[in-house]
């Protein structure tokens, strides 16, 4: 089926699957589970109250309040959420959600993104982000969105190194933990994961990082979203 954007041929439109029709599973992604990562995960963020900053939830103290809230998360198919592994150990590191799942219109987003020190600023985080988006433009949305407080810089950067589009900024859009919040817009479309998808691929492909597993091309350099004058790490 021909893409591209608004000069798609809509009438040939087929809803995509919904992620838990056809979940996600991978060497470092796989449905959320409380049982199976819940211990992994309250360990990895323990002691790091900053992860939680732009999160409308959280920090968790304790193990039993941590995965009282896995529970109602791996319940949920909206948002339906996502363990992301740690390759060495294979026990989770972080999380992220697709949400505002919308199969009739082809458009889905990724949020509730949690990077643990055992991801920040490596392959794996990155990795999985690109795949999550991978699967909703392989499964045929035509749109994946990404949206964060304008005030959250780390995301904003993670969104354009990704190369998602910034499409604006919506004022006073949301109250999160008593706070008023303006949330900033992104996105990519089909037509954009025509030239995403092969950047994508020269960026995992292994001849792109040393044997300390360093880098040699910057994702934002490839695909060609960064903020001026800022050093992304990825």
């Amino acid at each position: 089926m021909q893409r591209g954007g608004n000069k798609a041929p809509l009438a040939d439109f087929v809803p995509p699957p919904h992620p838990a029709a056809q979940p996600i599973r991978s060497g470092i992604l796989e449905p959320l589970s409380a049982d199976r990562h819940g211990a992994g995960l309250f360990q990895a963020q323990a002691g790091h109250d900053g992860l939680w900053t732009w999160m409308p939830y959280g920090p968790f103290l304790s193990q039993s309040d941590h995965h009282a809230w896995m529970a109602k998360a791996e319940a949920s198919t909206d948002p339906f959420f996502l363990a992301i592994l740690d390759p060495r150990t294979g026990r989770a590191a972080g999380r992220a959600s697709f949400l505002r799942i919308d199969t009739a219109n082809g458009v889905i987003e990724i949020g509730h993104i949690l990077l643990t020190p055992l991801l920040q600023r490596g392959r794996t985080a990155s990795a999985a982000l690109m795949a999550m988006i991978g699967w909703a433009m392989d499964q045929g949305y035509r749109r994946v969105e990404w949206k964060c407080n304008a005030l959250n810089a780390p995301s904003r950067r993670a969104a354009l190194r990704l190369g998602f589009t910034y499409e604006g900024t919506f004022r006073n859009h949301m109250i999160v933990k008593g706070e008023s919040r303006d949330s900033a817009w992104f996105s990519i479309t089909d037509s954009d994961w025509l030239a995403l998808a092969p950047a994508y691929a020269t960026w995992l492909d292994a001849a792109n990082f040393d044997a300390a597993g360093q880098q040699r091309v910057r994702l934002s350099d490839l695909t060609g979203r960064a903020l001026p004058g800022r050093s992304d790490g990825a």
